[in-house]
This record gives C-alpha cells, sequence and structure tokens, in this order.
C-alpha cells in the first residue's frame, strides 16, 4: 500500500475485503463465546475513543480508510482492533480462559550462525480465524516504510520496518485488565512501526496509557534485542528485561511482578509456563550458536502437545475454544528478510520474502 493514511488504509481495505469479513464474523463469534455480544462490543470499543483520539489520533484515518475501503463501518474496523480489550475484559469478569496467543525468541548477532540479529515467534489464535491472515507492505512518506504479518483489518501484528527494527507480540492478561480510558493494544502495537529504534519503541510504550496488558520483543539491524512486559497504566508498568545474555524469549506470562496487581497467566494461559521453558532451553540456554533451521525446529517443538509451542486444535476443545499456530514467524532485521508459514511450521512449507527494496 502506498499514499498517505487515508488513501493506503482505504487500499488495504480494497484488496483484503473478503479476509477483513472473516475477522469481522470471527470476532462477533469469539466475543459472543466469551458472552459478548456485537452491540455490546462495539459500545465497549467505542469507549476508548478519546484516549486514541488523545494519544494517537492518526491511526483513526487509518481505521476510517480501512472501513471506507472494505465497505464495513468505521465502529466494525475499530471494535476487531479492540478484541484485546474486549476479550480480556471479558476473562477479566469471569476468570475463565484466553485463547494462547505466541512465543517468541530475539537473539544478538554473536548468538547466531549467520551473525546477525534474528527475532522469531509463533502466532497462535483461534483456528476458524485462519484464513484473516495477511501480509502488508505498506510504502509511506510520513514515516519509515513497513510490511506486517497481521489479521486483515487490524492495524499491525508482527513487524519489519526500513529503521532496521522487527518487532513481536505476546498477549499477557492481568486483573489490571479492562479499562476503557487507555488506548487499546493494537493500536499501541501500530505506533511502534514508527520508531527509529528500540529506545524509541520503549518511549512510545511507556508515553502512551495503555489499555491491556502485552509483551513487546525488539531486534535491531544493529545487533540489539530488548523486551518488555506492560501492564494497563503508564510507564510504572513498563518492565524492560534486558539480554544478558545475548538472548531473550517470552510466552503469555510475566517474569517480573505486575505492579498493582497479579498475572492471570496461571489460570488463563497455563500452557505458557511450560512453552517458556522450552525456548529457554531450546533457544536461550543453547551452547552453539544457532542456525535458522535451529530456530525454526525450536517453534516446531511440541512438548506439551496441543497446547505446544507449535501449537494444535484441542480435540477435546469446542468449535469456538480450538486454537493453532496461525504463523510461524523468524526476522532479518539487518537485511530486512522475513520467512513465515501459513499454519504451524511442523507441517507447512517457509516462504521467505527479501524486503531490502521496500524496507532499504
Amino acid at each position: 500500500m502506498s499514499g498517505d493514511a487515508g488513501e493506503r488504509s482505504r487500499r488495504y481495505g480494497e484488496l483484503a475485503r473478503q479476509q477483513i469479513l472473516i475477522t469481522r464474523r470471527g470476532y462477533e463469534r469469539a466475543f459472543a463465546a466469551k458472552g459478548v455480544d456485537w452491540a455490546r462490543a462495539t459500545a465497549q470499543a467505542r469507549a476508548y475513543m478519546p484516549a486514541i483520539e488523545r494519544h494517537l489520533p492518526g491511526l483513526l484515518d487509518e481505521i476510517r480508510g480501512i472501513a471506507e475501503g472494505s465497505g464495513l463501518a468505521f465502529e466494525e474496523i475499530l471494535t476487531i482492533n479492540c478484541r484485546s480489550e474486549i476479550l480480556h475484559a471479558a476473562t477479566v469478569a469471569k476468570a475463565g480462559r484466553i485463547i494462547g496467543e505466541c512465543t517468541s525468541f530475539a537473539l544478538e548477532p554473536d548468538r547466531t550462525a549467520s551473525g546477525e540479529t534474528v527475532l522469531g515467534q509463533n502466532w497462535d489464535w483461534l483456528e476458524f480465524l485462519s484464513d484473516a491472515t495477511i501480509l502488508l507492505e505498506v510504502e509511506r512518506e510520513d514515516g519509515p516504510n513497513y510490511a506486517t504479518l497481521v489479521e486483515a483489518g487490524l492495524l499491525a501484528k508482527m513487524i519489519l520496518t526500513e529503521s532496521g527494527l522487527a518487532i513481536g507480540i505476546n498477549t499477557l492478561a492481568t486483573s489490571l485488565d479492562g479499562t476503557a480510558d487507555r488506548v487499546p493494544f493494537h493500536f499501541v502495537i501500530r505506533s511502534l512501526a514508527d520508531s527509529p529504534h528500540i529506545a524509541g519503541a520503549l518511549e512510545r510504550v511507556a508515553g502512551v496509557p495503555r489499555a491491556a496488558s502485552g509483551n513487546y520483543i525488539l531486534a535491531n539491524a544493529d545487533g540489539a534485542v530488548l523486551n518488555f512486559e506492560t501492564s494497563p497504566g503508564g510507564p510504572r508498568n513498563v518492565t524492560p528485561q534486558i539480554a544478558t545474555t545475548g538472548a531473550v524469549v517470552h510466552a503469555n506470562h510475566f517474569v517480573d511482578p505486575v505492579p498493582g496487581g497479579h498475572d492471570l497467566a496461571p489460570l488463563a494461559m497455563a500452557d505458557s509456563f511450560v512453552r517458556f521453558g522450552r525456548m529457554t532451553r531450546r533457544v536461550a540456554r543453547a551452547e552453539d550458536r544457532l542456525s535458522d533451521e535451529d530456530l525454526r525446529a525450536a517453534l516446531a517443538d511440541h512438548a506439551e502437545w496441543p497446547n505446544s509451542v507449535c501449537c494444535h486444535p484441542d480435540p477435546a476443545g469446542g468449535p469456538d475454544e480450538r486454537w493453532t499456530t496461525i504463523a510461524s514467524v523468524v526476522m532479518h532485521p539487518a537485511r530486512r528478510a522475513l520467512a513465515f508459514t501459513v499454519g504451524p511450521p511442523c507441517e507447512n512449507a517457509w516462504h521467505e520474502i527479501d524486503y531490502r527494496e521496500l524496507l532499504a
């Protein structure tokens, strides 16, 4: 996509219209499974508008453009971009299960066989939304170009930028989630594509009041990596985790204490702990430099199947509760390269894209 925010977002909406409809219908189904009908979800999404207008107003032009291009209403696109907040609020209210989402790693150059920084992750999400995934390529004059693997209709997810940043994310959930007067998670994620470097990304995350918990894992082209856990609030609720051994890994629980609250993962995402342990052993504590083949093998790990690093639908789960690895991603920010699978990496081919032209 290219042009100003409205123009490129309209084009996004036009080209991905069918996938956006899958996302729209899929989230109506996902919300209903948590006891939230579409009208209530839309009302919850509207409640975030004042905070978005105050802190990230430019991103509303992108929401409007996607809506115009797809033929859906502004509020429908806004609502799917507030899906984390709506689902988290329902989970906190009912002390329920959150669909697992993501196991990730980032390595400094002296930990990889290629001698380059590498960031990778599995994105685990609802099986019935798997056909909504797209790779969005954005060329613009108002910020760095970027590519993002994302649910159609959402602003961004895993990101590789012209500035040499690779960005991964992990869902987190705390007792603090569910507040409406702050900026939604996917708006914060999209804002990171504008960052010139890791420090700038950390400043952006700390500088806005966040509505949802989330983990951000970053690597840049010149060799730095950093992870930071966040819970709802401001800078007090941001905890950076430094790669003292040249590696950081993460799953869906907090490694550090939650300021002013507590982690819901033992109840809501209990599989996170084993996944974190497997990624720690296979990646963070590996004695040898790791090749892409090694990293792809770690992302295909099946310990604790089906809720493993490489996630598969649980036969015991109902149709609205089955999740799977939607995509696996490995990014090399120095050479602006992104590799991905469509579906679990244990059974799907890797596709490699050279983004040096778009992200030079």
